[in-house]
């Protein structure tokens, strides 16, 4: 408790606290006084608790630092039942209470300010159900969650960007290392311009070269609207295979239908939707809610460390181990009264569990159903393309070797005819590639006319235009063909369907037969079972009973074990210190100088002489540049001058050098005119 107390004062007295306590004083501060302080350390956590409690009830302060501390998952020392004295401690004011309270809070002060942050903004305020029923609190409050959402994973990038390494020295390294190559490409783009300022008809160049940029870019959005028309038309695919596939799903429903039958699939179809609706989905539903308001209020959480995890789990298990006592205890109390009506419950929840299979099953079946029609009509297009590719036998293969010496007199004649063809083809490419430059030069011409007209690219569009609407009329009679042969398709598969059933009438009276012995023999089964559930009920209970107390017998050995590790390292330590200081003193009362110099003492004094002599050394150099620093400064400056007036004597000689160049071209120049 000492210890305690003593690093209470320790953490006050500093920034940003400055209570200037000492134990005595800290002692004696009454219980307002203590609460007082409790509410300075609450309030440096979160600002909204820097209250004076002398404006306060007494029961508002102790609401408001339970609310806060629960937030912070304080845990007060000692079990369950000390809750009460805790609150009532808290109350008034008692140092047992409150100097924990302080030393807990104040041994993680930084971890606790961002979890206070933390829980302003993601501790969710419960809305009673009946309010939720209003639209406008519903969206409000689906608003009031997303921003939760949102909030969370800023907070998350926030803290990755702080724990990613980005220093300021780099960024600024970044930010010069980019002004260079900024000068640099302006310093690029100057040189270019004058090169470019030489060059005859530049700005038609440029206006031309800006043309093309823009006609790229045209390009590039005609592919994609090109690549969009092609997504829309798969679509449009898509949607018509699923059209064909509901007309031959309504064909086979007409085909052989009376209204009994109708009749009777409707109230099935009608059973087994309400059966959805009514039952099963709310089931669903209610779990789910309950999941996502677990996982909700488990994310609003705090994170929890290992210690609390394991608390967790000791509550688990002594809760399940109770329930196994109150499961035996009923069982005990209730068999002879409630064994007639236990087969009947049970029954009533194994019907209950096989009719939810029988509907998972039944929508998994109309799932695998729907999947096997779709792959039924890939088949069929398959099985049409390749209806004619049979494998001959007997006579037919020898029709067929005639049938092949025939091709291959045809096959002759129409080599020789193909000869002949690409012979004019060559002919026909060459008149093409006139054509064609004759048709370049007629759209230049017509190109330059429209320019002229103001009406560019007419012609393109025009074309463009005929070519969509022939395209579109193909695809039309594309998809009349289909129609028609996706109608006698359905009608050969409705002939198809009637012979089966016919096929499978035998099967289906042996399959009720089976069905009636299945009866029996699950009603057995179920019997049987619940003789076995009750007699692995008693030996479970048992089974938790012995692994409990082996549960407890194994933590207590490890605990024991690591205890005896613990002090044998401890002992170790100890041990090695007691040699090195037996060492030490032995090294420094030695007479032998030798001996004494590897004391540690000696070594440390050595170093501290070295020091000294080192510092004292620099001091000196330090004054003899103080001392030269102003001769030395007044020199250089002069060399600065003397550098200054050589460079310009050095143009100037320059300079007469070059007006003596130019008079000698010059006196050159007149006498060649003399000699002419």
């Amino acid at each position: 408790m000492s210890d305690q107390i003593q690093f209470i004062v320790e953490k006050l007295n500093q920034e940003p606290f400055r209570k200037n306590y000492n134990l005595i004083t800290f002692d004696s501060l009454e219980s307002v006084q203590l609460l007082q302080l409790l509410s300075d350390v609450l309030g440096e956590i979160d600002p909204k608790h820097a209250v004076d409690i002398r404006e306060e009830l007494p029961e508002q302060t102790a609401k408001r630092m339970l609310g806060l501390l629960g937030i912070l998952k304080y845990k007060p020392p000692g079990s369950i039942s000390d809750l009460s004295a805790f609150r009532q401690g808290l109350v008034t004011g008692s140092k047992p209470v409150i100097h924990p309270v302080l030393h807990w809070l104040l041994q993680r002060t930084n971890e606790l300010k961002k979890r206070a942050y933390l829980a302003r903004f993601l501790v969710k305020l419960e809305v009673p159900a009946e309010f939720l029923q209003d639209d406008t609190v519903a969206d409000v409050n689906k608003q009031y969650e997303e921003l939760m959402e949102a909030f969370k994973n800023l907070h998350k990038e926030c803290e990755q960007l702080k724990t990613s390494g980005l220093s300021t020295a780099e960024i600024r390294r970044d930010i010069s290392a980019m002004e260079e190559e900024k000068d640099q490409l302006v310093k690029r783009v100057e040189r270019l311009k004058k090169r470019v300022e030489t060059v005859q008809n530049h700005q038609r160049m440029l206006e031309i070269a800006r043309q093309l940029r823009l006609e790229k870019e045209r390009e590039e959005s005609l592919t994609q609207q090109k690549q969009e028309q092609k997504n829309q038309l798969f679509r449009a695919e898509q949607r018509l295979q699923r059209a064909q596939l509901q007309l031959k799903e309504m064909h086979h429903a007409v085909v052989d239908s009376k209204p009994e039958s109708l009749m009777k699939k409707l109230e099935e179809e009608i059973n087994f939707n309400s059966y959805l609706v009514t039952e099963k989905m709310p089931r669903e539903l209610e779990s789910k809610k309950n999941s996502a308001f677990y996982l909700q209020k488990v994310v609003a959480e705090p994170a929890m460390s290992q210690s609390d995890l394991n608390v967790l789990e000791i509550k688990i298990s002594e809760v399940n181990a109770e329930i196994n006592q109150l499961v035996e205890k009923r069982m005990m109390k209730y068999e002879p009264i409630e064994s007639k009506f236990s087969m009947y419950r049970q029954q009533a929840s194994i019907i209950s569990r096989k009719k939810e299979a029988k509907a998972e099953e039944l929508q998994a079946a109309k799932e695998e159903m729907s999947s096997s029609e779709r792959q039924m009509l890939q088949k069929t297009d398959q099985a049409h393309k390749l209806e004619d590719s049979e494998v001959p036998k007997g006579d037919e293969f020898k029709q067929y070797v005639n049938k092949l010496q025939s091709k291959n007199t045809l096959y002759k004649k129409k080599r020789l005819e193909i000869a002949e063809i690409t012979a004019e083809y060559g002919i026909l490419q060459r008149t093409e590639e006139l054509l064609k430059q004759r048709h370049e030069a007629l759209q230049q011409q017509l190109q330059a006319i429209e320019d002229k007209k103001g009406i560019s690219g007419y012609s393109y569009t025009q074309e463009e235009l005929e070519r969509v609407s022939a395209v579109k009329s193909e695809i039309d009679e594309m998809k009349g063909r289909t129609l028609d042969n996706m109608s006698e398709m359905v009608k050969n598969l409705n002939a198809m369907v009637a012979e089966k059933k016919s096929n499978l009438a035998p099967v289906i009276k042996e399959l009720r037969q089976l069905r009636q012995k299945c009866q029996e023999l699950t009603q057995e089964c179920d019997e049987k079972k619940i003789q076995y559930d009750s007699c692995a009920a008693g030996l479970e209970s048992n089974r938790s009973a012995l692994e409990q107390e082996v549960k407890g017998l194994l933590e207590e050995r490890a605990q024991e074990e690591s205890n005896y590790h613990y002090i044998n390292c401890m002992k170790r330590n100890l041990e090695i210190q007691l040699q090195r200081a037996k060492e030490e003193v032995k090294a420094y009362i030695s007479p032998d100088p030798q001996e004494r110099r590897k004391a540690i003492r000696e070594q440390y004094t050595r170093m501290i002489l070295e020091q000294e002599n080192l510092g004292k050394k620099l001091r000196e150099k330090q004054k003899v540049v103080r001392e030269s620093h102003g001769p030395n400064m007044k020199q250089m400056k002069m060399w600065q001058d003397f550098e200054q007036l050589m460079e310009c004597k050095r143009e100037c000689f320059l300079r007469q050098q070059n007006q003596t160049a130019i008079g000698q071209v010059i006196q050159e120049g007149g006498k060649d005119r003399l000699v002419l």
